[in-house]
Formats: structure tokens, sequence, C-alpha cells
């Protein structure tokens, strides 16, 4: 059972910072878990120069770290090479069991099984039936392999739902890939397990809000919903989401050729989906060149192309903790981030914070408190680390092997017009078929208000007519 908001939100203020007890002991190491090939984690830094002069000295002398359990090494030491302690935490800020084995069982023999192989079926049109509203014939939650950040197998899980209506073209019925904000830390807040066991407090509006689930279906349209974080819900990371999506098509492709293997596939997502997606196309190419003949486009808003920008627009304001997070899911495929996270942020990090859907960890934001209260060296978006992270993350450079849509908002504040700009003007030099929207408003309006458009564009795409390029 999980903590109710309330115990929650105490934890996370009362328990670490004033009674001092012990951190929530990290689970199991999930067998086979590969950390094997990750850099070792470098020292902590020097903390001087920081934006309140001594406070990150001062935060570590007063706080200490969090009493953290040696975790099972899933690897031999000496191929990590990395001393007990960073190891132990790694394992500590992973997310924890929800007690369903298709979202926590690691596989023993992953690396036996090919890219977007399914490995476990089940039928959920029960429980899903009801949240898609509209008519369905099936609705399947299947786990698959596929492939993390370092190219190490891992695994994802992704809910198709297979409409009752007829296919609005002739020959196979069409998939829309619905690329989901999960924004989220925990298991529980994947759009696949609301639909596997219900809707709880922890289920986003964002889930079906704007409908395209339901719009879809009643078209007569397929739809893939990735659980696109992966099993470490690594929020905000491109790689592990791109391989996921990609991947949750082959597995579609596949395991059910005869109804979807000359299927027709196009892609969209808006905001923390912009992620996935955008991880999504710049890796058609080099991880699944054999999907593009099948992949007719992708419909992306709202865009956190560039996390640099995002590291101007989002820290030290009400938005501050949404990016806290999302460095914190970047950091469980990256570890070496998690070496310069001062004492308060590895209490947070490996508390039931570490499992909170956005609607709890958003909350800290309206403390406005920029990201250097949790590092452990000086102006933290600015460091070597933080630049590595920004060119990696950023893709820069690859080509989108299908048409592009891109929308923003102009108004945007929090994710600026000029990441989304930036990207059609790069995928426009790499000969890219791609249009783009600026569309009024901020990040909510523009949502709204930029969805109509995309959803023509989509529909064209999957109808079989071209896309025109706007470059």
């Amino acid at each position: 059972m999980r903590c109710p908001r309330a115990v929650t939100i105490a934890l996370f203020v009362i328990v670490p910072l004033l009674t001092g007890q012990a951190a929530a002991q990290p689970p199991p190491a999930p067998p086979g878990l590969p950390f094997a090939g990750l850099p070792t984690l470098p020292p902590p830094g020097d903390a001087s120069g920081a934006i309140l002069p001594g406070i990150q000295q001062w935060i570590d002398q007063v706080i200490p770290p969090p009493p953290i359990a040696s975790a099972p090494q899933p690897v031999p030491m000496e191929e990590t090479n990395e001393a007990p302690g960073p190891a132990a935490l790694r394992q500590a800020v992973l997310p924890a069991p929800v007690g369903d084995p298709i979202f926590d069982l690691w596989p023993s023999n992953l690396a036996d099984f090919a890219p977007g192989a399914v490995i476990e079926v089940r039928d959920i049109t029960a429980s899903a039936a009801p949240l898609v509203v509209v008519p369905i014939r099936q609705a399947l939650l299947f786990k698959y392999r596929t492939t993390d950040a370092h190219d190490r197998p891992s695994y994802a899980t992704a809910t198709l739902v297979i409409p009752a209506t007829a296919s609005p073209v002739p020959g196979a019925r069409p998939v829309v890939v619905n690329n989901l904000p999960i924004d989220a830390l925990g298991r529980h807040c994947t759009p696949s397990y609301t639909l596997a066991h219900g809707l709880s407090s922890d289920s986003a509006l964002t889930d079906f809000v704007p409908p395209t689930t339901h719009l879809a279906a009643l078209r007569g349209y397929a739809v893939l919903i990735p659980d696109h974080e992966g099993p470490l819900m690594a929020y905000a990371e491109p790689y592990v989401a791109g391989h996921a999506v990609l991947d949750a098509v082959r597995a579609v492709r596949g395991w059910r050729a005869d109804e979807f293997g000359e299927s027709r596939f196009a892609i969209t997502g808006y905001s923390g989906g912009a992620i996935a997606t955008h991880g999504a196309v710049k890796l058609i190419e080099s991880y699944a060149p054999e999907l593009a003949p099948s992949l007719a486009g992708a419909a992306l808003g709202g865009v956190p192309a560039d996390y640099e920008i995002l590291a101007r627009s989002m820290n030290g304001n009400l938005a501050s903790a949404v990016f806290m997070a999302a460095v914190f899911g970047i950091a469980r495929e990256r570890p070496e981030i998690l070496a310069r996270m001062n004492h308060l942020a590895q209490w947070v990090a490996t508390s039931p914070m570490k499992d909170q859907c956005v609607s709890i960890f958003a909350l800290p934001g309206v403390l406005l408190l920029p990201i250097d209260i949790a590092a452990n060296i000086a102006d933290p978006l600015r460091s070597t680390l933080a630049h590595d992270i920004y060119e990696v993350t950023r893709m820069a450079g690859l080509a989108s092997a299908t048409p592009l849509y891109i929308y923003n908002g102009e108004q945007e504040f929090w994710i600026p017009a000029e990441g989304a700009r930036n990207l059609f003007r790069e995928q426009c030099s790499l000969g890219v078929t791609a249009v783009y929207r600026s569309v009024f408003g901020e990040h909510v309006i523009a949502a709204g208000l930029g969805y109509p458009e995309a959803m023509v564009w989509l529909d064209e795409r999957l109808r079989g007519i071209p896309a025109e390029s706007e470059c």
C-alpha cells in the first residue's frame, strides 16, 4: 500500500530533515540489472561560488548522508570499479516495486530476446474498456524487450487498444502511437498501470485529456500507448524513451503480424510525450531502420528538445521541482549525476518522493528553489557535467526518418518556443519533411489550440496522404 499524499509530504519534509531516521531500504537488485560499463562516479566537487555563498557546504555539514544499506552488486565490483557507497545509492534511488510482476519483474534472460520481442501479454479489456469509453474489441498489456540509454538489454510495457469499429482505410488497420506525458518517477503513475488496475488518485488527467486515445479508437485506428520511461522510470531521458517507443512498434508488428504487420504507424506526443517522440524519430535510422517505411509521420508539441534552454526557464521558479525531478529521472540512467547530489538531495532521492507522480513532486516548486540547493558543486547547470548532459540529450545532428509536424506556444515561458523552432530548423537542414506551427498561448493554452490541426495532419498521414514540407 502506498502512503497517502499527506503522509508522503510529511515524510519528504519532516523525516529526513528533522528526525534523522533512516531512509527506506532499497529494493533488492533486479536479477541481471545491467550496471556494467557505466562510468565511475566522480568525487564530489568544490561547492564554492554557489548562488547562496556557502549554502552547499553548510548543507553537507549540517545534514548527514542517509544511511543506505549496501545493496547486492548486480555485477562484480572489479567490473564497475565502484565503492559500495555509490553503488548502494544508485540502487536506493530506483523506483520501488508496485506489486505487479509485469511491471516489476526483471527477466533474467533479457539478452536472449531481440529488441521488440514480446515477453508477456495480459488481456486488460475489462479494466481498460470503461476508461476508453468508446467501444473497443480488446485492450492488451504487453511487456517487451527494449534497450536502455547505454545500449544494454532492458524491458518496457505498453498497452494496445483495438477498437470495435472497422478501419477507416482499406487494408491493415492504422495505429496511433500515443506518447502520453507520463512525467512521473513511480511505476504506478504510468498509463498502462491505470488501464490495468483502474483509476486512482495517481492517475494522470493527461492520460485522457486531450482524448487522443478515445478519438483515434472512435475513428477506427488502433492505439499503442508505450510506458516510455522504462523500468527505472527514467523521466526525461530521450534515448530510453525513444527505444521504448520504437520497440513497442516492433512488438506490435511482429506479435500481431497478421493484423498489424502491414499497418501504418503515426506517433504523437505533447510536453513529456514530446520527449519520447523526439527521441524516437531521431533514433529510427540508427536503431530501427526497418520501421521507417511503416512510420507515416510524427506530431510533437510543447517540445522540450533542448534541456540547456530549460535550465534557464525552469530553474528557481514554480517549475523548479519538475525540472529537478527530470534531472533525477535522467540520473537513474546516467548515474554520474548522482555524485553531484548533496546530502539533502540524497535524502529526498531515497525517500518516498522517488516514487511520486507529478501531482506530488511538483509541489515543492512553490518554494522557488534553484537546483543549486540539491548540488555539491558550484553553478551546477553550467558545469562540465551539465554541458555533457545537454549535449547527449539534445541528440543534435540526428535526422528524423519520418515527416514531422512541430508546434509550440509562442508565449511559452517554461518550455520556450526557441527549442521547437531550433528543432524545426535543424531537421529542415538535414533534409527532413517538416512543418512548424507557432501557436498562441503558454503551455496549457497552446496544447488545446494546437491540438486540432496536429491531429488533422496525423490523420492525413495514416490515410496515406503524403506530407508536404514547409522548410
